[in-house]
């Protein structure tokens, strides 16, 4: 998702990711689709928190939302 104010430094996102995949492992013993609400609930959180700081528009998280849903049903079957 582009950013109106904010450059992607690809180590610094690199380096989330591996944190973001430390928290995740602790939390591992619950089911995916349990985890799955529970990071949709914090993802709305976020992206609402972007618009309202103004970081990104209506039109980008809409995109967003539209190559997330192309990138995880990209190899499933129809």
């Amino acid at each position: 998702m582009p950013f109106t104010s904010e450059s992607h430094d690809p180590s610094a996102v690199e380096a989330c990711l591996d944190e973001m995949g430390e928290a995740l492992a602790g939390i591992d013993h619950y089911p995916p689709a349990l985890l799955a609400v529970a990071l949709r609930v914090h993802m709305e959180s976020l992206l609402q928190a972007l618009l309202q700081a103004q970081l990104c528009t209506q039109a980008e998280v809409r995109d967003y939302l539209r190559e997330l849903e192309r990138e995880v049903l990209q190899y499933v079957a129809s």
